[in-house]
């Protein structure tokens, strides 16, 4: 088993523009393992790959990428055959707005630099089926690694994440020099959450880590009869992936289960439980001991704040006025069904007022890289609403909770 951090690794590839393409080599079990360490913005990491299958008879080829992934690769239209309902109504809108912000954020960079990010690795498979190699897609899926993050990070933790990747909806078209080197040597899931990939240990494991060992454990899995592979990955995982494929012992199998596992969400978070029945609570208290007069002032405050809120979200969002109707009536509900934001219920009525077209779905990349386009685009007009109307819904709930709380204790 070799060393990746042994002399006897080879150079990095240098192409005629003299850009370094880092590379690792590490053998085990009677398969030699290639690693090219790509950047996902750079034509020569393009040239890298192509100069690398064309100068070796490899077995097989693996690349740095999910079946979601390498589908928006290879088919532009795949958002268009989304379903848009079932998005909602199994709770994925939050997952959907985040591919959006990475499509978005990719998008940026194709247009600054002239090149599609990941287009490497896009490279690498063409050219693996040009030869007739097996191909592996050896990354965990997106949506697993977004909800692991989330579940490593405490509520402040959850909503930082959550302003950082609506920053990179709304965020300008131009991406600096400075971010650019970075994503040369990092990793373009650590890139689209911003700094806060950077100061959060707790993100960084599950961007970063973790998928270093779930693509060594997919290698080790997916090797068969190979006896030479190259793995095709960002030069950020490089020297995770070359050390846990040399280092780790467990069944690779058990490994990727391990990492796929996201542990179920409680459908009664706590402190949602004790804040609902502290409203409820002091409403029933406040008939109890004030009468009618105190009893029907907090109720009526609850009704405004909450369905008034969730209301102003849903206009924010240019909603349609039955689904403003619709956030209004089911943000005041919450206690009685804490599984289901308002947002669904006003998300689903804009998208049955207002279907989205084909075309809405083909423009998607472009408008969700301008906050114009997130207006005039259908599809992101719903997510917008999903998004605001929970906003909204959530500060009416918890300044209730505060009004009510002062008045009882007053």
């Amino acid at each position: 088993m070799t060393d990746p951090d042994s002399p006897a690794l080879p150079a990095p590839l240098v192409l005629d523009d003299a850009v370094e393409q880092p590379m690792r080599v590490v053998e085990r079990d009677g398969v030699r393992y290639t690693l090219l360490g790509t950047a996902h913005v750079s034509r020569a990491s393009v040239d890298a790959v192509q100069h690398a299958i064309d100068s070796h008879p490899y077995d097989a080829v693996a690349v740095e990428l999910d079946t979601q992934r390498l589908q928006a690769l290879s088919d532009p239209d795949a958002l268009a055959k989304l379903d848009l309902v079932q998005v909602i109504r199994k709770g994925r809108v939050a997952l959907f707005a985040a591919n959006l912000a990475l499509a978005a954020y990719q998008r940026r960079l194709a247009e600054q630099l002239g090149i599609e990010p990941g287009a490497e690795l896009k490279r690498a498979v063409a050219a693996a089926h040009e030869r007739g190699m097996a191909v592996h897609l050896i990354d965990r899926e997106v949506g697993l690694t977004f909800k692991r993050a989330s579940a490593k990070l405490g509520f402040f933790g959850k909503l930082k994440l959550g302003t950082s990747l609506l920053g990179g909806l709304f965020a300008s078209e131009h991406v600096g020099e400075a971010e650019i080197e970075q994503l040369k040597r990092g990793d373009m899931l650590e890139a689209s959450f911003g700094e806060f990939a950077r100061e959060s240990p707790a993100l960084f494991e599950a961007v970063i880590a973790e998928r270093d060992r779930y693509m060594a454990a997919s290698l080790r899995q997916h090797a068969g009869t190979a006896r030479e592979v190259l793995a095709v990955v960002g030069a950020g995982h490089l020297q995770g992936l070359a050390r846990h494929l040399a280092e780790d012992h467990d069944d690779p199998a058990t490994v990727r289960a391990e990492l796929e596992h996201v542990q179920a969400r409680r459908r009664l978070p706590w402190i949602m439980i004790l804040l609902s029945v502290l409203v409820l609570g002091g409403i029933g208290w406040g008939f109890y001991s004030g009468g009618f007069k105190l009893g029907s002032t907090l109720l009526l405050q609850w009704l405004v704040l909450t369905g008034g809120l969730a209301g102003l979200g849903c206009l924010a969002a240019a909603g349609h006025p039955l689904s403003i109707l619709a956030a209004v009536i089911a943000a005041p509900l919450k206690p009685f069904r804490p599984g289901l934001p308002a947002g669904a219920f006003s998300a689903l009525a804009e998208v049955h007022l207002r279907k989205p077209a084909y075309g809405d779905f083909l423009a998607l990349r472009d408008d969700a890289q301008t906050l114009r386009g997130w207006y005039r685009n259908r599809v992101c007009r719903v997510v917008l609403t999903f998004l605001l109307t929970n906003l909204g819904s959530m500060l009416g709930f918890w300044m209730t909770g505060a009004l009510i709380a002062g008045k009882l204790l007053g």
